[in-house]
């Protein structure tokens, strides 16, 4: 938590409104979409398509949370009908939310694209772990760098988190082409490809978002940018992503029900 900077235009404040707003929605009518459509799919994708409900239902809590406290922190009122005017109330703006959503979410994506993908149970086992404690590790060293004001400290800070994040991104890029290509039909081939180099897009946009104040930007522009970059990314990476694990689950269930499923 630090303290937002004074100065805020209307449209600066209102973009970042707007985007916290479109994340809430976002989110929200993801998780009741995913849910849905659980009995449509088989019981062997149920779980990973339930992950990916409670994924967007904890990115749905904390949206609210980050939108109340930016909501709480200003007053914007316009005089005798004029141009609206944007002060601090003095309440803080507690942005620590999107690393608690990060620490819980951002391992469950990788999982649950992991299951969608039903890999041999042992690789399935192993793939979870180390993707889930390594995306942990990942959003845990950038939180010390988030809060600071020194950029020496924050590109530390960066410099670490990136260990893991390189290691993620290529075991998605890399790593897993194999096991992606052997998915029971052309179409779920390309749905999981692509799942796969969705995330990898979307995780891109979260380092240089979070470098917005690292390269000479400052005040409540730097700020709108980062509020704003966080919540277009987070809903790739969460509802958009959530969809294309949807569309997987579905088409596997279909190839399964019609008795076209490949050997191994």
């Amino acid at each position: 938590m630090a303290p937002l900077p004074d100065g805020f235009s209307y449209a600066e404040w209102n973009a970042t409104y707007n985007a916290l707003s479109f994340g809430i929605a976002a989110m929200g009518s993801a998780t009741i979409f995913f849910w849905l459509q659980l009995p449509n799919v088989t019981k062997n994708y149920r779980t990973a398509l339930t992950i990916t409900g409670i994924v967007t239902l904890i990115a749905t809590y904390h949206y609210i949370r980050i939108f109340n406290s930016w909501s709480e922190a200003f007053t914007v009122a316009s005089k005798d009908g004029g141009d609206y005017t944007v002060q601090l109330t003095g309440a803080p703006f507690n942005d620590g939310y999107r690393y608690v959503d990060w620490l819980l979410t951002v391992p469950l994506l990788l999982i649950e694209l992991i299951l969608v993908m039903k890999l041999p149970q042992a690789e399935t086992v192993n793939l979870s772990w180390k993707l889930g404690l390594a995306s942990a590790l990942m959003v845990a060293l950038g939180y010390p760098g988030e809060i600071q004001e020194d950029l020496s400290v924050r590109w530390f800070w960066w410099c670490l988190s990136m260990i893991p994040f390189c290691y993620v991104v290529f075991t998605l890029a890399v790593g897993l082409a194999e096991a992606t290509s052997k998915q029971p039909s052309p179409a779920a081939a390309s749905l999981a490809s692509a799942a796969r180099y969705l995330t990898v897009l979307s995780w891109c946009t979260y380092p240089f978002v979070y470098m917005v104040k690292s390269v000479g930007l400052a005040g409540p522009a730097a700020t709108m940018y980062e509020q704003v970059g966080y919540s277009l990314a987070d809903v790739l990476a969460k509802a958009v992503f959530g969809v294309l694990i949807w569309a997987i689950a579905a088409e596997k269930s279909a190839v399964e029900e019609s008795g076209k499923l490949l050997p191994n």
